[in-house]
């Protein structure tokens, strides 16, 4: 009995210690080392996503990645958004990305512009969380911060390069990274029926 009493309390106190060690300030999440945005460029489409405050893109959301000669990144997106309660429409939006630290690639700074007057315009910061190029990437930006640190209104995007979904191996690394940007449990699916 000693015995399982010893490994209950082990169990305990190594859960205890990982939840005290995890920390949700925005700073200390890591992004995909040597980011290489040529391999990222390219179609993805959303499969999940937890959104921000305010008006945004509801489902069948694809992004459309270019990198020109001089290493600008630029996407064009596409979703559906309802408008007013009720009206549903297919809306296009343009992105451009910097990279504020050479040193950080991956950590890029995104202004975007709706393609029409009621879709809004701005900048957020979009960093890519990981990536394998090939079958998924995770996006994450915070729009504004706590006094701890924490994101106070942030939003995250789980993209495939196939529309169908990931397989499981890649799921769970997924689900890791969620975690890792303390939003496991906030991702709704993403419809991807072919709408826009």
């Amino acid at each position: 009995m000693k015995y399982t009493q010893y490994v209950f309390l082990a169990s305990l106190f190594s859960t205890v210690e990982y939840s005290l060690a995890q920390t949700c300030a925005v700073e200390s999440f890591a992004v995909k080392d040597n980011f290489d945005p040529k391999r990222y460029a390219g179609k993805w489409y959303a499969l999940a996503k937890k959104d921000p405050e305010g008006l945004f893109l509801q489902d069948n959301i694809s992004a459309e990645y270019t990198v020109e000669e001089d290493g600008t990144m630029t996407a064009s997106s596409k979703g559906r958004v309802k408008l007013f309660g009720f009206w549903v429409i297919c809306a296009d939006m343009a992105a451009q990305y910097t990279v504020p630290d050479p040193a950080t690639p991956a950590k890029m700074y995104m202004t975007y512009q709706g393609l029409a007057s009621y879709l809004s315009s701005g900048g957020d910061n979009y960093w890519v969380i990981d990536t394998d190029y090939d079958n998924y990437a995770i996006t994450y930006a915070c729009r504004s911060l706590k006094e701890d640190g924490s994101c106070d209104d942030g939003y995250s995007l789980i993209f495939s390069r196939n529309p169908r979904g990931l397989p499981p191996a890649i799921q769970r690394i997924v689900r890791q990274k969620q975690e890792e940007i303390c939003m496991s449990g906030q991702f709704q699916p993403v419809l991807q029926s072919g709408a826009c």
